[in-house]
């Protein structure tokens, strides 16, 4: 056994992370962790000070200070900034720092995705602040509805850069969720079984799948809403058989889940550190999970909630008023567990639990506003008012910004080393909390009193100029506070006395290692044989420090860390990750550039950007598996584990199965699309049908089958088949584009002249893009049986390209089905 020196040192070596320029290369956790938390507060700065110029033109009636247009456009980018590059990327750094410690492992499953979720989010941030400070910022509202930000009445660049700078951020959001899902479920320390789990983790792969499944029709709508800007395909005219409502629809199935997203990682947070000041476990861990399972669940269920006005029927109405309801009980199954929790203990109040009050006092008056908006008479009277502008802040400041400034403090010396102070922190708190109040009671008034949201001006006699001015004054108290509490911050970092390994007396795995924590989190990992808060981290840290635990050695230069089943957490596989590498960084670039094409209306050159970022990821597999069956190899303790190469249940073909959901999300979100412009849109049927016959659409079928048939050939008959079925699948592939690109030529109606043939044009779209990446995936693996890196035992590059194959095989039976089908009630003018 190494000396833990010499254990330290080796690991150092492997793990850590260069300097200087090296650093942009860095694909460790913690690092990217602190990235994503710096980045989001940046934002937040930025979103703040936008939000304090909306309070300055609002805080006397016909004010000068803005002319309309610009109002427009701040009030705009506040909300974007604030719900996009603040909220969802501050839980994420979060998530991405504690996780795997927590969990007991040395970093997540794909270091690499990681690092490329945040550069994606930098430059997509960036792109749209630079769009902002050029003057061509959206100016529509967050929510971007049409027709107001379509071609007509926005024909500038600012609903473009919207469009293109949100979906290049919810690229890194999708990553970021596969991330998390596979890591909370694969990669954790063994014998953490499911019902061991720290809470926290299972707050985030709840919030994992939510993204998973929430994020994809708001991207869907986005492309859609672009291409009609930059084509001029009619999904959202309604002259030409498009709706207005669907972009509502596709907004809102993502926007109001995104509430919840937003929420529970701040309540699995306190679910975490409350604990350790009531000085016992969380009370009904299990009842806690199911809360939180139900209210991800019910979440989706609740998108109507924002479009009562809009002519729904009103047996519709009610069954998304009751869902709207009953979204409140697994949220106060939660809050009576912490209650529970501090009432069973003998709790403690230092600085974090102020922060946790506040969230209790915010965030319930905003939950209470939340019900009496989900009943349908009193939101039809409250609707789009500052009262519901009101309810919203208390909700995500009451729900997410307090419980994560408490998090910030308790994790504070983990990160830094440093242990916070109480002064100027209390001071910081009180101005936030009495500042945050006067701002937003008094826009409850005022929207009582039918202030509409997003207006610029109003005139004095209609009364709402006092308790508009009494908002202003409380909202600039409340960006003093939260000046004195980043500033606090960064004098704790600076100037702080050096914090104890454990100093909140905490039982869970982050705090069984040093502060601030090596690259490589456990110098070996631990076994877990009860639940994970309630461990001794004070002795574990120094058993795994003195390599007690599992991998205490490095071997052949790797980093190394363990793979466990799924549910009950005994050891499966030894996981290698990637060393540190610029090609996270270069991809997001290339992406990038796609991206920027778009914006500035070079289509052709951004279709040639394609093949660049498919080429730049080809490059991440170029030093990844094996040339030679090893078997397993040892790990400590007597115990043995493959490779994850050579495992059936690697993390790479878990998160092809996890992007597929997302996938077939925004597939049915498009399918979804299709039927409700039937169903709803005027100007329906077309003059003219398309006419796709039978032979072409039945040979895409044919082709899809066939190649799905071929690619399952090949993996589960690796040898000298292989790469002829191989070669067969992507002939196969390329028969179905082909017949795909021949039905749009020869079956198709102008797509510009109405909606059905947009609607089938961008089928056809999505099922080419897929029979090119299946293609792809058949010659990838083709070129990796040619190299060796494929045999009986290492068949995990083909077992990926055969699930892309089933899922295209199943979208394109669909997606003929549904094209076929659509024409058809479309042409019998059959009523819905």
């Amino acid at each position: 056994m190494l000396s833990p020196i010499r254990l330290h040192k080796d690991l150092a070596a492997i793990w850590d992370t260069g300097p200087g320029l090296q650093r942009l290369a860095s694909v460790n956790h913690t690092t990217l962790g602190k990235r994503f938390i710096v980045t989001a507060i940046v934002f937040f700065a930025i979103g703040g000070g936008l939000a304090m110029l909306i309070r300055a033109q609002l805080a006397t009636s016909q004010s000068a200070f803005m002319e309309a247009g610009l109002y427009a456009q701040i009030f705009t980018m506040h909300g974007t900034v604030m719900m996009f590059l603040f909220a969802i990327p501050l839980f994420e750094g979060f998530a991405i720092y504690l996780l795997p410690k927590l969990v007991g492992a040395r970093d997540f499953a794909f270091p690499r995705l990681t690092a490329y979720s945040y550069w994606c989010y930098l430059f997509g941030g960036s792109m749209l602040i630079v769009g902002m400070l050029a003057g061509i910022a959206p100016d529509s509202g967050w929510f971007m509805y049409t027709p107001l930000s379509s071609r007509t009445y926005m024909p500038g660049i600012n609903a473009d850069l919207w469009l293109l700078g949100i979906t290049f951020v919810e690229i890194s959001a999708i990553c970021t969720a596969v991330e998390i899902a596979v890591s909370v479920l694969k990669v954790r320390a063994p014998g953490m079984s499911l019902d061991r789990m720290p809470i926290f983790a299972w707050y985030m792969l709840v919030v994992a799948f939510m993204m998973l499944v929430g994020f994809p029709p708001l991207i869907l709508g986005s492309i859609l809403l672009e291409v009609e800007r930059a084509f001029d395909l009619p999904f959202f005219d309604p002259t030409r058989g498009g709706d207005p409502l669907l972009w509502q629809h596709l907004f809102w199935l993502f926007g109001h889940p995104e509430v919840y997203i937003i929420f529970l990682p701040a309540a699995g947070l306190v679910s975490t550190f409350l604990p350790v000041f009531a000085g016992r476990p969380l009370a009904g861990y299990m009842a806690v999970v199911i809360a939180v399972i139900a209210m991800g669940f019910l979440s989706f269920g609740l998108w109507v909630h924002h479009m009562y006005a809009t002519g729904i029927p009103h047996l519709g109405l009610s069954f998304f008023a009751a869902a709207s309801v009953l979204v409140a009980v697994p949220t106060a199954v939660q809050i009576f567990a912490w209650i529970a929790t501090l009432a069973h203990g003998t709790p403690r109040f230092p600085l974090p639990m102020l922060y946790v009050f506040g969230m209790f006092f915010v965030f319930v008056i905003g939950g209470l506003t939340g019900v009496m908006l989900a009943i349908v008479p009193f939101n039809l009277q409250a609707h789009d008012t500052h009262f519901v502008v009101a309810h919203l802040h208390y909700v995500l400041i009451g729900g997410f910004v307090l419980p994560m400034i408490g998090a910030a403090y308790y994790w504070l010396p983990h990160i830094t080393g440093r242990r916070p102070s109480r002064v100027m922190s209390n001071i910081g708190f009180w101005t936030i909390f009495a500042g945050f109040n006067v701002t937003f009671l008094a826009m409850h008034l005022t929207g009582l009193k039918g202030m509409p949201r997003r207006v610029h001006t109003y005139l004095p006699e209609y009364g709402w100029e006092a308790l508009n001015f009494l908002s202003s004054f409380g909202s600039f108290i409340m960006a003093i506070g939260f000046a004195i509490a980043a500033l606090d911050l960064l004098l704790i970092i600076r100037f702080a006395p050096r914090s104890s390994r454990n100093p909140w007396k905490a039982a869970t795995l982050e705090w069984a290692m040093p502060i601030p924590p090596p690259s490589y989190n456990f110098a070996s990992l631990p076994r877990i044989r009860r639940r994970a808060d309630t461990l001794d981290p004070s002795t574990m840290g120094a058993e795994l420090a003195g390599g007690m635990g599992y991998l205490a050695f490095t071997r052949n230069g790797q980093m190394e860390t363990l793979g466990v089943e799924m549910v009950g957490g005994n050891v499966e596989q030894v996981i290698v990750l990637p060393r540190q590498t610029y090609l996270p960084l270069i991809t997001a670039a290339a992406t990038g550039v796609f991206f920027v094409l778009m914006l500035l209306k070079f289509y052709w050159l951004a279709l040639a950007a394609i093949p660049l970022v498919v080429v730049c990821f080809l490059y991440w597999t170029r030093d990844t598996g094996l040339r030679a069956d090893i078997g397993p190899v040892p790990i400590g303790h007597g115990i043995a584990a493959p490779y994850h190469s050579e495992s059936l249940d690697a993390p790479s073909s878990w998160a092809m199965a996890f992007t597929l959901v997302a996938d077939a999300m925004l597939y049915a979100s498009l399918l979804f699309g299709g039927l409700f412009l039937w169903a709803s849109a005027p100007n329906w049927p077309p003059t003219n049908l398309p006419t796709l016959g039978l032979a072409l659409p039945i040979s895409v079928v044919a082709a899809a089958l066939a190649a799905m048939a071929s690619g399952f050939l090949a993996w589960r008959n690796v040898g000298a088949i292989s790469v002829p079925a191989l070669v067969l699948c992507a002939a196969c592939h390329a028969i179905a584009l082909a017949c795909l690109f021949a039905i749009a030529l020869t079956g198709v109606p102008s797509f510009t002249q109405h909606a059905l043939s947009a609607v089938i044009m961008v089928v056809m779209i999505y099922l080419a893009a897929h029979h090119a990446m299946g293609a792809l995936f058949a010659l990838f693996g083709a070129v990796r049986m040619t190299s060796g890196k494929v045999s009986a035992r290492r068949t995990l590059d083909l077992r990926i390209g055969n699930q892309w194959h089933l899922y295209t095989a199943g979208a394109s039976f669909v997606g003929v089905l549904f094209m076929v089908g659509l024409i058809a009630i479309a042409g019998t003018g059959a009523a819905p």
